[in-house]
């Protein structure tokens, strides 16, 4: 029985892309293949224990072994939460497709949600995609700008990744910062347009960190013109949970 190390489980409301404010599972998987400059997230690949949140927003947390099994998880998820009010269960990280046959094993747990899987994902693991895909519902991939991540952009890995998502629901979310160039978002407006034109392109003005410094509003909004004059649906959605205070 495939095994995973988790970051934490907790029920609250999509806080980034087109589903905003709907609310969710979150089954947040540690570990990651791609390294970006803005990143929020823990780095620990194999942290000791799963920090769950038993009643939404009121931080009752409590902290279980690591690693867990699907049905350790599936377990957790019927004691503390009703999934037929949730729009669906996100898979997030870190990076979810790290971790494919524990997602098809869990994924058989999981049955009961409007909406069904949600996939967060940074889009450079095609092949790995290809071996879930059958049980994913929508998909939120990441488009990973050398401007923002300070790593080189993974121009052919997002354009297979594209390929295989295109098969479900998909949208491209883009972390723009102060130095985004507009040549590199065209770029990346051409790919979308080209493999998958109804796709929604959001472009999710960074939450400064470690250095990184969020674009003021004229420039989000003069990168907003330059994408739809290649691609017909670009939205501008900051980072809502935050806002919040929400996980």
């Amino acid at each position: 029985m495939p095994v995973a190390y988790l970051q934490e489980i907790f029920s609250s409301v999509q806080g980034e892309g087109p589903y905003v404010g709907c609310r969710q599972v979150f089954i947040r998987f540690a570990g990651c293949n791609w390294c970006c400059a803005y990143c929020d997230t823990p780095t620990e690949p194999q942290p000791a224990t799963c920090v769950v949140e038993k009643s939404p927003g009121y931080r009752d947390f409590v902290n279980l072994a690591n690693p867990m099994t699907p049905g350790q998880v599936a377990e957790i998820i019927r004691q503390y939460y009703n999934l037929s009010w949730h729009h669906s269960v996100s898979l997030t990280g870190g990076e979810p497709l790290l971790h494919t046959e524990y997602i098809k094993d869990l994924i058989k747990h999981l049955p009961s949600t409007r909406r069904g899987i949600f996939l967060e994902t940074n889009g450079t693991l095609p092949d790995r995609l290809t071996e879930v895909i059958t049980g994913i519902d929508i998909i939120s991939m990441d488009v990973k700008l050398s401007s923002a991540t300070g790593t080189p952009t993974p121009w052919d890995l997002h354009r297979h990744f594209i390929k295989v998502a295109r098969q479900r629901e998909l949208y491209v979310k883009i972390v723009v910062t102060a130095e985004t160039k507009v040549e590199e978002l065209q770029k990346a407006g051409e790919l979308l347009q080209e493999l998958a034109p109804q796709a929604v392109l959001v472009l999710q003005p960074v939450t400064p960190n470690c250095g990184v410094i969020a674009p003021p509003v004229s420039r989000v909004l003069y990168l907003q013109e330059q994408a739809l004059k290649i691609i017909k649906n670009v939205r501008i959605i900051p980072q809502t949970h935050l806002m919040m205070g929400q996980l």
